[in-house]
């Protein structure tokens, strides 16, 4: 037993076991730190009981799962850390009351997953794809398709309602399962509540859609019959279906406005990253392009929402949600320029927050004059969080480039960098003239021209991220000087997660602690004070 512990002593990663206010270079410079903290939780009394437990079956012969990698139903409802939480305490995911914060929970109501969900880019499945688009089938490919129709309307002479099509869009459409009402309503254009077979076959097989690329067909399937383009609207449908179906967000149901938060930030996402021209009308080619489509079939396929990492992983949504109401003092659902300067633990100048509230960035969708609304928030942290994509960098170099024509200049660069010498100034920390962090900028990007930074350049530069921190996030320009290897090696290790994965990951379960913590202080988990929550 002794060897044991001292093995899981060994292996503790101490970022796990960090405070807020605790640096994981604290912990890992001073090992005792971590240790204190295992001492702690070894003296709990839920620690007693859940060795007790474990004990207790290994002496039965039951055999012990291994944390963080089950994705059953049973699973995603229990602690995959036991080393983090007491048995049956983990934070639960799901919204505790009709309004207010979604950290105010109830403790029975428990997430989709828990902190022990591993960290990494599950391989998405992969389907086959007919190339063609739309060319008329082939007799033989006719044959086939008609058959297995056949098989699935054998004994519904009169159709089959909605709550029987799901079978019809996996097997023979090969869509994902939470596009069976969206497909259903798209040939009952009656509204009759019955797709016949004959519908269905015109449809899908007399009008080609068989032979489409399944970007295509999906396009087909969520457009407007008038347009030529998808909106945020046109997935709102798919975005119910699949919060009503799926087993990861079974625990939302209790709690629409939630559902209604969720799905409206996985639809931000979407945009964010797919329609790169930003004027909200998703193309065809655009929807080709980006990874939705591997994204969706892997949210119909996996168990666990959360290790969908890509658009709907309900952690995600719920770190991007957080931030949002502990900026939102007032709870108007707006956030205005002294909110926003509190970002980060007021890591941003006030320059940089200026020019994103002159909208030059991107156009806020508030429609309030000097206030931006929940969707402008996500834009804004997805690009503040994962300065190494292309919709971050396009975003930062906008408000980076004072005049606007394309190029970034020393001048405009030392505008910006000017209140982060102050900053340094102000908190006794050695200053680094700005010839000096310049020289270091143009080494990092190594542009074409010495004289000046494109946007180009950027994007063909892994740290070009690194110089927007330099410029106006201090906290991240410190972390960048002083970087731990060990942090390093991790993203190495596996280069498959992007920066925000890595951050969403840690946030996650800095708020959930957060939350274990404030259940503690009240002293009871399923007694609450309404006061402390506002409506929306």
């Amino acid at each position: 037993m002794d060897m044991e512990l001292v093995g899981d002593i060994a292996s503790l990663d101490p970022e796990l076991l960090q405070l807020p206010e605790v640096s994981p270079l604290a912990l890992k410079s001073n090992p005792y730190v971590a240790d204190e903290l295992f001492s702690q939780w070894l003296s709990l009394p839920e620690t007693g009981r859940m060795v007790k437990s474990l004990l207790d079956d290994a002496k039965a012969g039951t055999p012990l799962s291994n944390p963080g990698n089950s994705s059953s139903t049973h699973a995603a409802a229990t602690n995959s850390l036991p080393s983090m939480f007491p048995a049956g305490g983990a934070p639960p995911l799901s919204p505790r009351s009709t309004s207010g914060s979604p950290r105010i929970m109830k403790r029975a109501m428990v997430g989709p997953s828990t902190l022990g969900s591993p960290l990494k880019l599950v391989s998405e499945p992969v389907r086959e794809v007919i190339p063609q688009n739309g060319r008329p089938a082939t007799n033989e490919l006719k044959e086939q398709c008609l058959s297995r129709i056949d098989h699935l309307f054998f004994g519904h002479m009169d159709g089959l309602q909605v709550q029987d099509f799901k079978s019809v869009t996996k097997e023979i459409c090969k869509l994902p399962s939470f596009f069976s009402s969206t497909l259903f309503r798209k040939i009952d254009v009656d509204c009759t509540g019955i797709v016949t077979r004959d519908a269905f076959v015109d449809y899908w097989v007399n009008r080609n859609m068989m032979t489409m690329d399944i970007a295509t067909q999906i396009f087909a399937i969520l457009k407007q019959p008038d347009r030529k383009y998808l909106t945020q609207e046109d997935f709102k449908p798919v975005l119910r279906e699949l919060l009503a179906t799926h087993p990861g967000l079974e625990f939302l149901q209790s709690t629409p406005e939630f559902q209604e938060r969720y799905a409206e930030t996985v639809i931000y996402r979407i945009f964010y990253y797919i329609n790169r021209s930003g004027n909200g009308h998703l193309t065809l080619r655009e929807l080709k392009r980006g990874n939705l489509i591997a994204a969706m079939q892997h949210a119909d396929e996996e168990e666990d929402i959360n290790k969908v990492l890509r658009y709907f992983s309900y952690e995600h949504f719920y770190v991007i949600y957080c931030k949002f109401w502990e900026l939102d003092t007032d709870h108007d659902f707006l956030i205005d320029k002294e909110n926003l300067i509190r970002y980060g633990n007021h890591a941003l100048t006030y320059r940089i927050v200026d020019r994103i509230f002159s909208q030059i960035p991107r156009k806020f969708t508030s429609k309030v004059e000097g206030k931006m609304g929940y969707e402008d928030f996500v834009y804004f942290m997805l690009s503040e969080e994962d300065k190494s994509s292309e919709p971050s960098l396009e975003y930062w170099f906008k408000c980076i480039d004072l005049d606007g024509n394309g190029v970034l200049t020393p001048n405009e660069m030392q505008f910006f960098y000017e209140e982060q010498l102050h900053r340094m100034e102000c908190m006794a920390q050695e200053p680094v003239l700005f010839e000096d962090i310049l020289c270091q900028m143009v080494d990092m990007i190594g542009p074409e021209r010495e004289s000046h930074l494109t946007l180009r350049d950027f994007k063909s530069c892994k740290l070009s991220g690194n110089v927007f921190n330099i410029l106006f996030n201090l906290n991240k320009f410190v972390a960048f000087e002083t970087r731990d290897p060990f942090l390093i090696r991790q993203e190495r290790e596996d280069p498959t997660l992007t920066e925000w994965d890595r951050f969403a990951h840690r946030e996650y379960i800095r708020l959930s602690m957060e939350e274990d913590g404030e259940d503690a202080s009240n002293g009871s988990a399923e007694v609450w004070d309404e006061s402390l929550e506002a409506p929306f």
